[in-house]
């Protein structure tokens, strides 16, 4: 799954069970799951210096070695031990997650965890653990998203390594995730998602027009605009879909004439996104080909949702990085309800 529109889901549920080891088969797992990730660490440089690593893997961690420096020079990204060390996890993905959503509502359900708070999401190192869960639910009547995730955060509570799920992105999808997930480690906001994955993604997408610049990669700067304007485009698609059917969910309708609308609505945004796709000259992405629910509109807004307004906030400031990090932090430390104000004004200004 490549790291695009609702694919590059932070895992910081999984920090909690890691921190307070507590009982419970949720938490074994995830802790579990990130020993397995600790004990497959091994710094880079050596990787690099190694004689059976192969050339192409070499090249893509000196890019990544390159890049990390990038981040803290040019980017006022942390400078710890993250991304200085490979993991080969032999597998494709490095977790799971879930994603719930009522079938007449586009309010992701919640899991609450001490250190992190409320995420709308539970992920599992353990997929045959992460569709059991997905199936429970979908019993109880949620729509459902379970999805591989070929990258997470532990919020620099622990040195994340760059993994073996990473290295079939292109370049620059390798380096706008480890922007991202630098970003958490920067700000983070407990209970409050939407601001904390829109916050990353703001990051990602200045700092990967940076790297390009810095490195003179015309074409792939074009590349990156052209993408970048494509997924504003498929937001927008989503935005007016979700508005249509928080109207349907509210109409006086008996749930057939609600789940009928529903479908229609949704094939359309499939249809349309296709569309997209086609006049980008791009192969529609498996996330759009697949039926679309709740819970996968619900997992593109949490992520992207608020990005025009972070994208505002930095025009506000200049360009300037720092005026950004001291204007984003302090929105992080206004209560929710504030801060969705300000956000949302933002938002307005910005579109």
């Amino acid at each position: 799954m490549r790291p695009t529109i609702g694919q590059k889901l932070v895992q910081a549920a999984i920090v909690s069970g890691l921190i307070l080891c507590l009982s419970g088969c949720y938490y074994m797992q995830a802790a579990r799951g990130q020993m397995e990730v600790m004990r497959k660490r091994v710094p880079i440089s050596e990787v690099i210096d190694a004689e059976d690593t192969p050339p192409e893997l070499a090249d893509r961690l000196r890019l990544v070695r390159e890049a990390r420096q990038f981040s803290i020079e040019e980017l006022g990204l942390p400078d710890n031990n993250s991304y200085r060390s490979f993991a080969d996890l032999e597998r494709d993905y490095a977790l799971w997650n879930v994603v719930a959503a009522p079938e007449f509502s586009l309010e992701p359900k919640q899991w609450c965890y001490p250190v992190v708070g409320c995420v709308s999401y539970r992920g599992y190192f353990d997929e045959v653990k992460a569709r059991q869960l997905g199936d429970r639910l979908q019993a109880d009547g949620y729509d459902v998203l379970v999805g591989g995730v070929a990258a997470y955060s532990t919020l620099g509570r622990f040195s994340d390594p760059i993994l073996n799920t990473m290295m079939h992105w292109e370049d620059v999808d390798l380096v706008a995730v480890m922007f991202h997930e630098l970003a958490h480690q920067l700000i983070y906001v407990k209970d409050d998602t939407a601001f904390n994955e829109s916050f990353a993604t703001a990051v990602e997408e200045f700092g990967i027009e940076r790297w390009l610049l810095s490195k003179g990669q015309q074409r792939q700067i074009a590349a990156y605009y052209e993408r970048r304007d494509l997924q504003r485009r498929l937001m927008q698609l989503v935005a007016d879909a979700r508005t249509d059917l928080e109207n349907i969910y509210a109409a006086a309708l008996d749930d057939v004439q609600r789940r009928q609308r529903k479908q229609r609505r949704l094939a359309d945004l499939t249809s349309n996104a296709i569309s997209e796709f086609e006049s980008a000259g791009q192969p529609a992405q498996d996330w759009w080909s697949k039926d679309l629910n709740n819970a996968r509109l619900a997992s593109m807004t949490i992520y992207q949702g608020l990005l025009p307004a972070f994208r505002e906030l930095l025009s506000r400031c200049d360009d300037e990085l720092e005026c950004f990090y001291d204007e984003a932090e302090a929105l992080a430390k206004l209560n929710k309800d504030e801060r969705q104000a300000r956000l949302g004004a933002l938002q307005r200004d910005y579109l």
